[in-house]
């Protein structure tokens, strides 16, 4: 078998995932065969629509279950260490401009498990955190995105 890659993630990402894989197979396990018990008591399984429903939903948890297992089993904790003040690091606060369009973007390079571009929180294997991770304040580097390639120029970083 693979070995399987490593996610990166903070210990409180960790933690919710922890914490929600143990619902999961605790409490919403139990919810999911009641309500199979409940939907095998009205009869006839092959013209049951809350039987095939409720089978449905225990698949999707079991699914769910074993995702969030390998994510966990896989984890790679971001540990905050100290970077240089002005150097683009994982889990640094970033001010960038786009050169073209003069306009400034704000970003939090996070591990790709805790990453949301709407807010603000964008993946070290995004292009624009593959492009500027490494690299200080007051460096201008290019980002090859999809779109084509964008210079940034880095105004600002915060290492906490």
């Amino acid at each position: 078998m693979a070995a399987e890659s490593k996610f990166k993630m903070s210990q409180e990402r960790y933690d919710a995932l922890v914490k929600e894989l143990n619902y999961l197979e605790t409490v919403r396990e139990k919810e999911v065969s009641e309500l199979i018990k409940e939907a095998r008591s009205f009869g006839d399984l092959s013209e049951n629509s809350e039987y095939d429903e409720a089978k449905t939903e225990q698949g999707k948890l079991y699914s769910k279950i074993a995702e969030m297992k390998v994510l966990i089993e896989n984890a790679e904790i971001i540990e905050k260490t100290e970077t240089a003040h002005d150097l683009v690091a994982l889990s640094s606060h970033v001010r960038l401009l786009d050169v073209e369009e003069n306009e400034e973007v704000e970003y939090h390079i996070v591990g790709s498990q805790e990453a949301n571009p709407m807010q603000g929180r964008i993946s070290d294997e995004s292009p624009i955190g593959r492009a500027i991770l490494g690299h200080r304040v007051g460096e201008t580097v290019y980002v090859e995105a999809p779109a084509g390639s964008v210079q940034m120029k880095i105004l600002g970083v915060e290492n906490t």
